[in-house]
């Protein structure tokens, strides 16, 4: 068997290490005689995987006692609606910081929903969303029920490189394509959320970890399902939870713990992104639209300098195992997504097929 290096933004590659184990575990979960498929959520070899899986992701994003950490579904979308929804607290107003399609797509939900004036903080609009606004730039409002961005755009490839200062706002943000990519003081948030499927586990699974003070003021009252509420006094388990996406997502943090953390899985991030931007830099043949002061180390965009030659780079790419490099439809190009899983070995065969390309078609 030979494995190809999966460039896709999501679902995305996951450890190999993780794979191998969960193959190994498939039939027969720790004598068992069960797969973890089969398994009740609510018997007591579930409630062990859920419960580890739970404290090892604590133990790497230093999630503070004051927090809960929810297994969720419906992925990121449903939380664009979930969060005003629940957050208003019966303030006028919520502030969004608008730097690409994800943030465009959580601000219109909210907008939908019309229980609240959504403004914009700040907007890269115009500058077609390749870079950041500096904070010095924003206009927040002093009575929002909560101040939301997107911390990396996966589309774009822009990435916040701080944590922005909201004051005594509660700070949300969807964390989902670099989540535990790097360290982040999560004592700063009220909310985060991440869809699983770029940098956790399969798709199905959604993290929600919210502050203590921010549960059960919905109001008006919401439905059992859309209220945090309901989901933090059941322990996540008011309905059937996506067990299989939770147990792997259990073994991809106690690989992470295994290999030093989120400190060190910041440093093969940091090594892989360099690589690749380093190289694109010095070419005249590729082009990253981004300020380089907001490059997401997740997501790297690029175009060729004929477009027309799109098809033929991408046809020879996959020859070489190299997949999933094609542009979102909505912007065309290239895009390499180098999530943890991605190990350095693949940036570099990137690497070394993008200056044959160039080489032969330059």
């Amino acid at each position: 068997m030979t494995r190809v290096y999966n460039f896709s933004a999501g679902p995305a590659a996951l450890p190999e290490s993780v794979l191998r184990r969960a193959a190994e575990e498939m039939l027969d979960w720790h004598g068992s005689g069960q797969s973890v498929m089969e398994m009740s959520h609510r018997g007591a070899e579930f409630t062990e995987i859920a419960a580890a899986a739970e404290a090892d992701l604590r133990a790497l994003l230093g999630v503070p006692d004051g927090h809960h950490v929810l297994f969720l579904q419906g992925g990121a979308s449903l939380q664009f609606e979930m969060i005003p929804l629940n957050l208003l607290r019966g303030r006028p107003v919520v502030d969004y910081v608008h730097t690409g399609e994800w943030s465009k797509k959580a601000i219109g939900a909210a907008r939908a929903l019309g229980r609240a004036e959504v403004h914009l903080a700040a907007s890269a609009e115009d500058r077609s969303f390749t870079y950041v606004p500096a904070q010095d730039r924003w206009s927040l409002s002093p009575d929002a029920a909560y101040v939301h961005y997107t911390a990396n755009e996966t589309i774009g490839g822009v990435e916040f490189g701080f944590v922005p200062e909201v004051g005594d706002v509660p700070l949300v943000a969807d964390m989902s394509s670099d989540i535990l990519s790097r360290p982040v003081d999560m004592a700063r948030f009220g909310l985060i959320y991440a869809g699983a499927q770029k940098n956790i586990g399969p798709a199905g699974l959604t993290i929600v970890i919210i502050r203590d003070n921010l549960v059960g003021l919905a109001d008006p009252p919401l439905t059992p399902m859309l209220d945090y509420a309901t989901h933090v006094k059941a322990g996540s388990m008011h309905n059937t939870p996506p067990t299989y996406a939770i147990y792997i997502a259990g073994l991809v943090f106690a690989d992470l713990l295994a290999r030093g953390g989120l400190a060190a899985a910041e440093e093969r991030n940091i090594a892989k992104s360099a690589l690749l931007y380093e190289f694109l830099d010095g070419s005249d043949f590729y082009t990253n639209p981004v300020d380089p002061a907001a490059r997401s180390r997740m997501n790297v965009p690029f175009t060729l300098a004929d477009p027309s030659l799109d098809a033929d780079f991408l046809a020879g790419a996959k020859e070489r195992g190299l997949i999933q490099l094609k542009g979102h439809r909505s912007v065309g190009g290239m895009r390499a997504s180098i999530y943890n899983a991605m190990p350095i070995e693949g940036v570099r065969a990137l690497v070394d097929y993008l200056a044959e390309f160039a080489t032969a078609r330059g």
